[in-house]
């Protein structure tokens, strides 16, 4: 039998939109206040879903308090509290959008789960914006 669990998790980060192929008058036009000199911050939150089948021992499909500390070591601990920007090497040159900041967790989580999982994040930047991404 196959199910899905899936855990959420929050942090606190500020970043800011920028695309420095263009002049700050074109930032702004495309991001709007999203591109705000001094960087914004948001409250974000996360739910990560593993769908697999489940083990006849445990009765689990995947451990949660193994899934909690994976989502501690490769979220928790890299966006809480940090400028997304400046503060993670990989956004230096990446704009941090919701897309590519899910994609980058993704990425992080992926590498430490077993292959034969589903995984799937949705990532939500305010309480109505939000992307799910699922390595596809």
């Amino acid at each position: 039998m196959i199910a899905t669990i899936s855990r959420k998790g929050y942090f606190s980060a500020s970043h800011r939109l920028y695309n420095n192929h263009w002049d700050n008058q074109k930032n702004i036009e495309i991001f709007g206040k999203c591109s705000h000199l001094n960087y914004h911050g948001h409250n974000y939150q996360y739910i990560v879903s593993l769908t697999g089948k489940i083990d006849a021992e445990t009765g689990f499909v995947f451990n949660l308090q193994k899934l909690k500390n994976i989502l501690y070591e490769e979220i928790e601990k890299i966006f809480d509290h940090k400028n997304i920007n400046l503060d993670i090497k990989e956004f230096s040159s990446i704009n941090p959008t919701i897309e590519n900041v899910v994609i980058f967790m993704w990425n992080k989580i992926n590498k430490k789960i077993p292959s034969d999982f589903h995984l799937k994040i949705t990532l939500y930047e305010t309480e109505n914006n939000f992307v799910e991404y699922d390595g596809k």
